[in-house]
């Protein structure tokens, strides 16, 4: 059946055939188009085993494969190659469709092109995965045509195979500490005043200009006759945890990906600068119970456990319960650290209900609250549209202008705080990792 569905769906056999019909049809009134159908009939036919011969006598007429990583990068352009070959003894026109996993919702993905005899051709296109997991690819369809273009032959190269999709692991590099330093010098950033000193002490060196008069050691001045002063080197292996909130307020969706995609990608990346600064990196996830912990440490495979307990992140949505967050993290993580909290406030009444318990966290660790801008709400105010209703308007302003009041309210408690776009999230956290870094306030 397929067989003959390929020869019909042809389209310089199916013309011939229907003039072969037509003429048959007219044969009754003109005698003389029946010899010309009959002539013709006798030509298809004969065109069609010379066809059929060429393209079937060919056992392996192509071969391929699909080169694919075997992780892809959540949000990113990864690159998908299929090598073919033609072992054909002639030039092929081929129609290539690749079984995409179904995550893409890519129906109709096809290729064309020409291969020459005993030639290779490497294929290329990109994938933008928008979900972690398991996607399945299937096998590679390839329909080939001789050069008389009366049949095609499909030829399907058995591809199957299944890759993980991981956060975004693609931009460690963009985002790694050297880079990310280079473009803040780049765009002239100057460097933050240190408000105090690490307590790690390196050593006495002689005193030269520019050097804080503040450290110079006296006794050794005095024994070495010129000014000494101690050199000190930022403080080393501080932990750092990335706490993801898994809750309700982390299902909004921004271009596509909601805001716990966003988080889990930011993470990654973060936690690669943090152990690039040779600090330790953890992370752990909570809505109503607290989940995939990976305890603050730098070791050298630290960064595969981040990036596979990020890969296995899943979420029911739930209300969060910052108490059971307060408790865990007075009960297990006991040493002084940096706790960059990733969640989403939509307004004071909702803020006021979770400060206890992150005035509390405080109180023993040095809190980062991570929150979201409502880029839609924002786009919206300042779109040109004037029969926007006025009702409309000004309760968008006021989301807004609540957003900022959450800054203030957390600032007048001395929480830190970053308000980003989703988009911005993974700079802004970085940035904000820098600052409290060279202030030395952890």
């Amino acid at each position: 059946m397929n067989f003959w569905k390929q020869i019909f769906l042809n389209k310089p056999f199916f013309y011939a055939f229907i003039l072969v019909i037509v003429g048959f049809c007219f044969g009754f009134y003109f005698p003389v188009m029946v010899q010309i159908s009959q002539l013709l009939l006798f030509a298809l036919i004969l065109i069609t085993i010379i066809d059929l011969i060429l393209l079937f006598s060919h056992k392996k007429g192509i071969s391929g494969i699909r080169i694919v990583k075997d992780k892809l990068s959540n949000f990113d352009k990864n690159p998908v190659q299929i090598h073919l070959q033609n072992h054909f003894p002639f030039r092929i026109k081929y129609t290539l469709l690749d079984e995409i996993p179904e995550q893409f919702q890519i129906f109709d993905f096809k290729m064309k092109g020409k291969l020459s005899s005993k030639k290779e051709i490497d294929l290329k296109y990109d994938l933008i995965p928008n979900e972690r997991g398991i996607y399945q690819f299937g096998n590679i369809n390839v329909f080939v045509e001789s050069p008389l273009r009366f049949l095609q032959r499909k030829i399907v190269l058995n591809s199957e195979n299944q890759i993980k999709v991981y956060p975004s692991f693609l931009r460690l590099n963009q985002y790694s500490l050297q880079n990310f330093k280079a473009h803040i010098n780049e765009i002239g950033q100057k460097k933050i005043r240190r408000i105090g000193h690490s307590m790690e002490f390196e050593q006495i060196k002689n005193y030269v200009s520019g050097d804080d008069f503040r450290t110079i050691n006296w006794k050794a001045t005095a024994k070495h006759q010129k000014l000494m002063v101690n050199q000190y080197i930022d403080e080393k292996s501080q932990q750092v945890y990335c706490a993801i909130d898994k809750g309700r307020v982390m299902k909004m969706p921004f271009d596509n990906k909601t805001l716990l995609d966003y988080a889990i990608n930011s993470s990654l990346i973060f936690s690669n600068v943090v152990l690039q600064n040779h600090d330790r990196a953890g992370v752990f996830t909570f809505s109503n119970q607290l989940e995939n912990l990976v305890k603050a440490e730098r070791r050298t495979n630290q960064l595969h456990k981040i990036s596979e307990t990020l890969y296995g992140i899943q979420s029911n949505f739930m209300e969060s319960d910052f108490g059971k967050l307060y408790n865990y993290i007075k009960q297990k993580i006991t040493q002084r650290g940096l706790i960059l909290l990733f969640t989403n406030f939509e307004s004071m009444d909702s803020l006021h209900r979770q400060l206890p318990y992150l005035l509390g966290i405080n109180k023993s660790h040095l809190l980062v609250v991570v929150f979201f801008r409502n880029t839609e709400l924002e786009d919206f105010l300042t779109s040109n549209d004037s029969k926007s209703d006025l009702y409309e308007r000004t309760l968008v302003e006021k989301f807004i202008y609540e957003k900022q009041q959450i800054v203030l309210e957390l600032n007048k408690y001395g929480i830190q705080t970053v308000l980003t776009r989703p988009e911005d999230l993974t700079v802004n956290s970085i940035n904000k990792y820098l600052e409290i870094k060279s202030r030395g306030i952890i």
